[in-house]
């Protein structure tokens, strides 16, 4: 329990246990002006009748307080779950863009490849064609090389087998 509840609840007991102690002198009538004629009535009840007002009214002006608040509340509760899914919607929005960006990003960076396997076959291919007409030339080049070293040597043998004859 709060403090103030029970103090409350304190002040309560005590204004009845009051009241139950004095009840003659409560109900003792007494002269009461009202501004405008002069009453004979208990005074101390008319004062437990006003307290009673004053407390069902602040009882009545609890229940609005907190029943507003309860409205307000649900308003904002409503409130915030209507921003939530829009901004969920919105995530998910931002999502199916990324994706769709991701998406078309990979198919350029996919073509991009392509082109550059394509590029690099095709500068394989003639670097290998380039190799091959070199290797072929070097063949070629040997093999005349070789071809005058036999006629060279043919020669010379020919011509030592005509000097030896002579």
């Amino acid at each position: 329990m709060k403090v103030r509840t029970a103090l409350l609840l304190l002040m309560l007991i005590a204004l009845t246990v009051l009241t139950v102690v004095n009840w003659s002198a409560f109900t003792t009538p007494a002269r009461l002006s009202l501004l405008v004629t002069t009453v004979e009535a208990p005074l101390g009840v008319l004062m437990l009748i006003l307290t009673a007002a004053v407390v069902v009214a602040f009882l009545a002006f609890l229940v609005y307080l907190q029943t507003s608040t309860m409205r307000e509340t649900r308003r904002l509760a409503k409130e915030l779950n209507t921003q939530r899914e829009l901004a969920d919607r919105a995530e998910a929005s931002r999502f199916t863009e990324l994706r769709g960006f991701v998406a078309q990003e990979l198919t350029a960076l996919r073509a991009f490849s392509a082109d550059a396997d394509a590029k690099l076959v095709s500068r394989v291919d003639a670097a290998e064609q380039a190799l091959r007409t070199d290797i072929e030339h070097a063949g070629n080049t040997l093999a005349a090389y070789i071809g005058e070293l036999e006629h060279r040597l043919d020669s010379s043998g020919t011509d030592r087998a005509e000097g030896d004859r002579h």
